[in-house]
């Protein structure tokens, strides 16, 4: 521990503390219990005595490094990332996806063979070896091998991800591990120390420690295209450079109370902030990998804007001074069914208060379709509460599937130049051996050609696929592929075809 930082708050207490003994103590030096009153100030406020302050974090530190992981991420190939000028959802909010200088192959090395492309950590979640991680640690791996503490090696295999939320649930052969345990992020409080534990610059088993800055912390203002859907980030000022990602940000306890994620940073190491997922999006995101394979949605149905002064004056709202101010609900929602209306202001839910945006997706994100909830709102400046059944974004209840790219119900096959000539197209993929699925859903026949899919040219089966798993991997709450073609007779054909499998 650096015993610079406590030096000088300690210095200070103690100079302080001596200059205000003469106002206290008596000729004999022992302090009075009793104040003057003609000589103290009236708002002046003293305490007999302060609380130990406790900064230990060995117990803490011990436990979490062996339930903390290495992840090594390898790739057949060069592909766009984090690291090497490929999509950073943040800009200057850079994730720790590892080393910025890619391990470049020996020339007698085969372009097949894997090469490290990455590192991160992960935390361990069971005994037998479930894991979760970021998803942008594993994104586009071919390969992941996990170190643990001990120095064993794994080979890991991806069990579920959820780009959305930035989380990855992968899986290691091995058994009588040590797994974390769980504390509640909701309990956290601002000030509160935290320790960090991950493997920044590859060097394992690293342990930093800070305070809670933050909580329900919004980066959604800096995302590009609003891709990134996690809204309810803790904000810590703990160390974290690139390698931490994944990693376990844990109280004093040793329990998780979030997964590291991103850092604010021009230069991509650490410069003061941090950010981490708060366990209680965590541990649903976690479990639906597990028994559904995909994460089930629950929405509100409704749009809404951050009540402020301006608009309360305008809405001449005065029994509440912060709140979601409704603008819109929408048709086949909760919403709707719980009554809402434009200019009601939601205050809570299921009892937590929800006073921004970010709140209430932490709070829905709790949540699958099918939950009942209770919301409590301002109408006319009077309070109500009613519950409500949660839907999904399609507006009813069912669970949603793990989408699969042979679940679309049909083969392609790739057009030869004749037929692109006889066609008058330079690209473009035959649609054959239609069944039931989502294709024949929406009405595709056999034969039909395929030449772009939401606006990008295809014209091979890995074309179709790689969009396929872009479109599921999204957070957009809408999966769909809107298809462009024509059939061997030469009409052009549009087509929409829904890839939520319920």
């Amino acid at each position: 521990m650096d015993m610079k930082k406590y030096i000088i708050p300690m210095g200070v207490t103690f100079a302080l503390s001596f200059l205000t003994l003469p106002a206290c103590a008596d000729t004999h030096g022992k302090v009075n219990d009793e104040i003057d009153p003609v000589d103290s100030p009236q708002f002046i406020r003293t305490a007999a005595h302060a609380p130990a302050f406790e900064t230990d974090f060995t117990v803490a530190a011990e436990s979490t490094v062996n339930e903390v992981v290495c992840i090594k991420s390898f790739t057949n190939r060069r592909q766009g990332g984090y690291g090497n000028g490929g999509y950073d959802p943040f800009g200057m909010f850079e994730f720790f996806f590892g080393p910025q200088q890619r391990q470049q192959p020996r020339q007698q090395q085969q372009e097949s063979e894997p090469v490290q492309s990455g590192l991160g950590s992960g935390v361990i979640l069971s005994e037998d070896g479930y894991i979760v991680t970021n998803n942008h640690v594993i994104d586009g791996a071919d390969k992941l091998e996990v170190l643990l503490n001990d120095n064993s090696t794994y080979e890991a295999r991806v069990i579920g991800t959820d780009e959305a939320t930035d989380l990855a649930l992968i899986k290691i052969d091995a058994s009588g591990l040590s797994p974390i345990t769980f504390g509640d992020s909701e309990a956290v409080k601002i000030g509160e120390w935290v320790l960090a534990v991950g493997n920044p610059f590859g060097f394992n088993s690293t342990v930093t420690a800070g305070i809670v800055s933050a909580k329900a912390r919004s980066l959604s203002q800096n995302a590009r295209n609003g891709r990134m859907g996690i809204e309810s980030f803790i904000q810590t000022d703990a160390a974290l450079n690139p390698g931490n990602s994944g990693g376990a940000l844990v109280n004093l306890k040793g329990e998780l109370i979030g997964i590291n994620s991103a850092i604010y940073s021009n230069t991509g190491s650490y410069s003061g902030f941090s950010f981490a997922i708060p366990t209680s999006i965590v541990k649903k995101v976690m479990t639906d990998l597990m028994q559904y394979g995909t994460v089930q949605r629950a929405v509100l149905g409704c749009a809404v804007t951050e009540l402020d002064a301006k608009l309360a004056k305008e809405k001449d709202i005065t029994a509440v001074k912060a709140g979601l101010l409704v603008r819109e609900v929408n048709d086949r929602s909760t919403a709707l069914e719980l009554g809402l209306k434009e200019n009601d202001v939601i205050t809570a839910i299921n009892g937590v208060d929800v006073h921004t945006f970010p709140q209430l997706v932490e709070q829905l994100n709790k949540f699958r379709p099918g939950d009942q909830i209770s919301v409590t709102y301002y109408r006319d400046n009077k309070k109500e509460t009613k519950t409500g059944t949660l839907r999904n974004p399609q507006g009813n209840t069912n669970l949603t599937k793990k989408g699969d790219f042979s679940d679309l119900g049909c083969a392609f096959m790739k057009i030869g130049d004749d037929t692109k000539k006889s066609l008058g197209i330079s690209n473009g993929v035959k649609v054959a051996g239609i069944k039931n699925g989502p294709f024949k859903d929406a009405g595709v026949k056999d034969g039909f050609i395929i030449m772009e899919i939401n606006g990008r040219n295809v014209n091979s089966v890995d074309d179709v696929e790689t969009i396929y798993n872009q479109i599921m991997k999204a957070g957009d709450e809408d999966k769909v592929m809107f298809i462009t073609g024509l059939y061997p007779s030469g009409k052009k054909y549009y087509y929409a075809v829904n890839l939520m499998q319920e």
